[in-house]
Parts: C-alpha cells; structure tokens; sequence
C-alpha cells in the first residue's frame, strides 16, 4: 500500500500544480481525462484500460522513472524510454497530469543544467544510450528547455562518431568490435530518424535518412536465415568472436526479444521517415517478411513466443513476456498504419489475449504484473555469454521487466483505438 499511497501523494500534487503543466505543454489535449485512477480504497480500478493498468502499476513499484529497471540509482537505461513512451501516448490521449509528471521528473533528473546526463559516457559509444533520447525529443518539444537541446546534440554526436563495419554498419558498442546486433536498430535508429525529422533540413537529412535505411540493409543482409526468414541475434563481420560461425559471422540462434527489438525498429522509424523516401518500401518489405517469419514460431496454443525461437519443444525452453508483446506491439501497429493487411490482426489479437490469459496477474491492490520476462541477455562480454541454446534458457527470468511493460503498454494502446 505504500507505494500506491505515494502515487496519490503525488497525483494530487499533480493536480494541484496543473497550471504549469498546461504551460509547459505545447500541443493542445485531445481531452480531458473522465476516467477515475483509483477506486475509495485506493486499489488501482479494473475499469481502466490495460494501457492504464499497466503504467500505473509501473509508477506505484517504481515511484522515479529511473528507477524502472530496477536501478538503485539514477542511471541512463534504455529501457525507461520504452515505458516513458507509453506515458507519453497515455498523457496525450487522457490528460492525467500523473502520466506527464512521470516523464517530465525523469528528464530533470537525468539532464542537468549544462546538458549533461547523469551516468551517460559518449566515450564509449554504446548505440544503446541513444534510445533514451526519444524521450528528450519529447520534453524538448514540450518545453523547450535549453537543457535538452544540449543533451540531444551530445546524443546526435554519437552517430557521427560511432566505429562502423566496413558497409557502414554501426558497431554495438566500442568494446564489441566489428558487431552488429538486432538489439542495436532499436537503440539507435528510430532516434537517429526523430532526430533527423525534426532537426535536420534538405541534404542533411537526406544523407541521414540513407544511412537509417543502410543499417536495415546491411542487418538483411547480414543477419537473415533464408530458409525460416528470422534473424539471428547478431552478427561479427571479423569473424573473431567465440560466438561467431567461422564462416558467416553468425551467433548460433534465434533470440526471441533481438527479433522483438527488430519489429519495433522498423515500425518505429516508419513514423519518421518521409512518405515520399524510397527507404519505406525496403522497410515495408523487410516487415512483411519479418511478420511472416514470426507468425510461422508463434505457440498455436497460447499464442506466445518462446525464448529461442523455433525450438520450442526443447528442454528449457519456455514462452517469454518482452519478446511476446514486441511481436504483439510490432504486428497491430503495423496493420492500424496499414503497412500490413487486417488478416495480420488475428495473429496480434491472439498474441495479446495469450499475453493476459498466461503471463499478467493482478494483485488485491488492483496492481498488474508481467511475468515470465527474461532479464538480460547479450554475447561476449566478461563473464562470457556464448550465445548457446542453453545460455539463453538460462538466463534471469523475472516479472515487470520494463523491456515487457512497455511494449505492453504500447501494444494496448493500438488495441485501445
């Protein structure tokens, strides 16, 4: 109850200070919100929609938006963006000032005067820390503080200098040479593609939007198993990992969430990327194919998504939350757009109601949990991950992993329309 009493605390204080967030908001609300937060005895209401459920659950275990990865202090993690992108969708959409608050307390936090970010190195070129930039967008555009330009120039900086594979591809991380991961389209494309849409004019942005298209290419490329149309989890154009095929560069298997990152790079960038470039018809192709690949693995009977992909009856194996709403966010996003045909609905609503039916509980307090979430998984690195079938059915599995809240969150928001 103490967390859900902090909540309240800091929804009426919300409400108190509204004017300044009317002030600060740029775009006009669609409207007001009628809907109620809480019931009398505080239990978060059933009446709300998941989308709601979800991100208020969110606010009550993790009272700062940093603090959504479990974080013990603030800290620049890609994962908060995902959650805080549904609470910008949600603040739109209802008006709950609670929901603005949430993403506009993280961005004081993180951005200090001088635009710097707390706990952010560019120095080590990690295309993970750019995903976080979104969010910056966001509250740049609502409040146009100084501060935030700052910060996104210093993010923007680290496209132009982070190492690359030969055709161009950018490297995951300075200490992962020669490697591009699925992971990585996520972290850094659909902020290059914001960024670039709302900052950059004429050549500039054509040469930008070239080379966004370029990274989806070379991933094609590089990454694609022809015979299943999936694509392994990453891919070392050196060869030189204990990982890598000797032969092709490929890690060994089919990692459910790289594949869930994958979708939602595509649809992401697609919102950015002009109507008129001839880089949407590659990605709307490479989505197909994708969505198609996806929907051959998905659990007939649950309709989920199990951790390796295409071994779902092997020992270990079991159907997991964050890759199983990426694919359900990827494919209703997709059809509500109109990049895929309605017939793809099916596939997602399946997804969606074996989400709830097998992996949410809800608590007496009315909070709602996503279980079955693998925590982390990577290659390399110390100690070192080797990307094997048992690794990835090994690793920490545990509930409310903002890396499944999110798409969650975002996922039910396409169903809500």
């Amino acid at each position: 109850m103490n967390f859900i009493n902090s909540s309240i605390k800091i929804y009426a204080l919300a409400t108190v200070c509204s004017g300044f967030f009317f002030s600060c908001a740029q775009k006009p609300l669609q409207k007001a919100s009628s809907e109620i937060r809480t019931e009398a005895n505080g239990k978060i209401s059933s009446k709300l929609p998941w989308s709601q459920r979800m991100l208020l659950s969110e606010i009550s275990r993790f009272p700062q938006a940093w603090m959504l990865d479990y974080n013990k202090a603030p800290k620049w993690s890609y994962p908060t963006a995902i959650v805080l992108e549904g609470a910008e969708r949600l603040y739109e959409k209802t008006g709950n000032k609670e929901y603005y608050q949430y993403i506009t307390t993280f961005g004081d936090t993180m951005v200090k005067e001088d635009g710097s970010i707390v706990s952010y190195d560019l120095s080590k070129y990690n295309i993970d820390m750019l995903n976080c930039g979104n969010i910056l967008l966001y509250l740049y555009q609502q409040e146009k503080k100084d501060k935030y330009l700052k910060a996104l120039q210093t993010l923007r900086s680290q496209i132009d200098g982070q190492p690359r594979t030969s055709e161009g591809g950018f490297w995951h991380k300075k200490i992962y040479p020669n490697q591009m991961w699925l992971d990585g389209l996520y972290m850094g494309e659909p902020f290059y593609a914001h960024y670039t849409h709302y900052f950059s004019k004429g050549e500039e942005a054509e040469k930008a939007y070239s080379d966004i298209i370029n990274q989806f290419d070379l991933i094609q490329k590089h990454l694609l198993d022809k015979k299943t149309g999936l694509l392994y989890h990453a891919w070392d154009e050196s060869r030189q990992q204990q990982w890598a095929n000797k032969e092709t560069g490929l890690s060994p298997n089919f990692w459910s969430r790289a594949m869930g990152w994958y979708g939602m790079a595509i649809v992401d960038v697609l919102d950015h990327l002009p109507q008129n470039h001839p880089g949407r018809t590659k990605l709307l192709t490479y989505l197909k194919s994708y969505c198609d690949a996806v929907i051959k693995v998905q659990d007939s009977k649950t309709g989920l998504w199990y951790q390796v992909l295409d071994k779902g009856g092997e020992k270990g194996n079991y159907l997991e939350a964050t890759g199983s709403s990426m694919f359900v966010y990827t494919m209703i996003k997709s059809v509500n757009k109109g990049y895929l045909p309605q017939s793809y609905k099916a596939s997602a609503k399946k997804g969606y109601e074996g989400i709830i039916k097998n992996l949410i509980t809800v608590d007496e307090n009315g909070i709602v949990s996503l279980n079955k979430c693998c925590a982390v998984a990577g290659l390399g690195g110390t100690p070192y991950r080797s990307g094997s079938y048992e690794y990835y059915v090994n690793e920490e599995v545990r509930s409310n992993d903002p890396k499944g809240t999110g798409p969650f969150i975002l996922a039910s928001l396409e169903f809500e329309k």
